[in-house]
Order: structure tokens, then C-alpha cells, then sequence
């Protein structure tokens, strides 16, 4: 087995403010050149990576441990919000396209095992957001939700379901949407996500930062700019702080916070770290230069 992780530097944390995780190294992964690397997805398992282009274009499974590349998909558009199953076996996708100038979205999903691929949601315009609860693929279209089972077993959807229109944040529960902007109606939402429990829903206004409150609207909390952000579990958030001078970016650091506002910086300088996305014990997260990196967590 060859060794694909490049170990940079053992580390505690970069911020003297608070110790929320500990942080036993940061290591670039070794992807070869001209490959799309922008880091898509990271399996539950934290085994494998899915990477891709600057412009969401296709999916490729990277091993962790191996190093050995899968092409998934080179559908356009496969690299925004793409989700891999629990048990890390099935991939959900969409894939974008164009008819009389119009663009539409479709949702797909892959089998890893199997080779096997379905199309979930029929090309649209107005797909608003997709989800996975279980072994369950839920799709919100026009405010309607779809759902179907990614293996033998019965579609069920037992948590609600975040989604977003024209920037208005909006929650499906029992098969009805409706708009939930607890910081403000007059507000752009994006990047909102349940917690592991379904109990919270975090997310990020433009100009403002994050927030998160309880699944009903209540007990709403700021928690300041991190960009980006995700959980990393019902308690830790993880984003970016990212600075830029208009045309390109300066600097970017990976945060993790508490939901109190508590922070802890888990980068240098010396890297544009952007994007994390956590699994387990690790974080992986892009450069703007196109690398891949993985903090590993004790």
C-alpha cells in the first residue's frame, strides 16, 4: 500500500481562545496533477473523497487509504451538494442541463458496488434542494417533496427537510413546505443543514453570518462569520474565515465553534484553507490552487 497522505505538521491549535477538538495533523493529499481535486463530498467513514472541478464538472472517488481513483459521473454540475449514503455505498448527484435555454437540474444516484445508476428527479427548474434520511433520497421540487430508496428497502422520510428559494430558507415537514427564516425575513439564506439529532438547523445569512437555533425557530443564537459551515456534530460547527480583496482570496482559515460562539482556529496561514467538510475524526478541506487536505482529528 502506498503511502497517499503527505503529513505536514503534528498540531494542537492555532487559537489560544479555546480547545473545543485536538488536532493531530494536517496532511495534504496526493492527487495527481491535472486531476479535478476540489474536495465534493467525504464518506461517513472518512475512507474516501469525492473530488472535482472548480466548476462542478463530474465526480471521482479518491481511497484514502489506497490512493486508487473511480470515476463516478462526468456530469455537469455533480460537484454542487453531492451526498454519499451512511454506509457509504451510494452516491446522489445532480446533473445539470439545458433545454430551450432554459437550465435544468436532475437528480441521480450511483451504486458503488453495483455500478448501478437511477435518476431520482426527472430534469427541472425548480429543484430546491435534495436530502438523504436513512437509506431514503428526498427531493424538494416546486415546494413538493419526492422521495425514493436507494436500496430494497421502503422510501420513508422520518426527519424534515431544509431547502431554499430565490434565497428564502424554507422547511418540509410531513410533505409541507414552508418558508423558516428565524433571523429575518429581509435576509439571503444559504448553507443550511440539520444537526445529526434533526433537533437544530444551522445556517448562514449573507452580510450577517451564522446561525442557529432550535428545529422550531426558537432559541436563536449568532454566532458570527464562518462562512460555509457544517456540523460536525450536535454541538461543534465547523467553517471557514475566509478574506479576500475582490478578486481573489488572501487568506482563509478553518474554525471550529461551539454553540455559543466559542472558537478555535485549526489552521495556518500559510495554507488558503476553504470548505471543510467533516466525517468522523477528520476534516477535509480545498485550497483555491487546487489541493486537497485532510486535518486529522484525535
Amino acid at each position: 500500500m502506498r503511502k497517499v497522505l503527505l503529513a505536514l505538521a503534528l498540531c494542537v491549535s492555532f487559537s489560544g481562545m479555546a480547545q473545543l477538538v485536538n488536532v493531530e495533523s494536517i496532511s495534504k493529499i496526493n492527487i495527481a496533477e491535472n486531476t479535478a481535486n476540489k474536495v465534493a463530498a467525504i464518506s461517513p467513514q472518512g475512507d474516501y473523497i469525492l473530488v472535482t472541478t472548480d466548476y462542478n464538472q463530474g465526480l471521482t472517488k479518491f481511497d484514502l487509504g489506497t490512493g486508487a481513483m473511480q470515476v463516478i459521473t462526468k456530469a455537469p454540475g455533480a460537484g454542487f451538494d453531492a451526498k454519499i449514503s451512511s454506509d457509504g455505498n451510494t452516491i446522489v448527484y445532480r446533473e445539470k442541463s439545458t433545454k430551450n435555454h432554459l437550465q435544468l437540474s436532475a437528480v441521480k444516484s450511483k451504486n458503488l458496488a453495483t455500478g448501478t445508476e437511477q435518476q431520482l428527479v426527472k430534469p427541472t427548474r425548480h429543484l430546491q434542494g435534495v436530502a438523504l434520511d436513512g437509506n431514503t433520497a428526498v427531493a424538494i421540487n416546486k415546494g413538493k417533496m419526492s422521495k425514493k430508496a436507494l436500496d430494497a428497502g421502503k422510501a420513508q422520510v422520518t426527519m424534515p427537510v431544509l431547502s431554499t428559494q430565490n434565497f428564502k430558507l424554507m422547511i418540509t415537514r410531513n410533505g409541507s413546505t414552508s418558508e423558516f427564516m428565524p433571523a429575518g425575513s429581509d435576509l439571503r439564506y444559504i448553507w443550511a443543514s440539520l444537526s445529526p439529532d434533526a433537533s437544530k438547523v444551522l445556517f448562514y445569512c449573507s452580510g450577517r453570518g451564522a446561525y442557529v437555533c432550535d428545529i422550531d425557530g426558537s432559541n436563536l443564537k449568532a454566532l458570527g462569520r464562518i462562512m460555509a459551515p457544517k456540523w460536525m456534530s450536535n454541538e461543534l460547527i465547523v467553517g471557514m474565515n475566509p478574506v479576500d480583496n475582490g478578486e481573489y482570496y488572501l487568506s482563509s482559515e478553518i474554525v471550529v465553534s461551539d454553540l455559543n460562539g466559542t472558537r478555535q482556529v485549526l489552521t495556518a496561514g500559510d495554507v488558503i484553507a476553504m470548505y471543510p467538510l467533516p466525517a468522523g475524526d477528520k476534516i477535509a478541506f480545498s485550497t483555491p490552487t487546487g489541493e486537497a487536505y485532510i486535518i486529522n482529528l484525535k
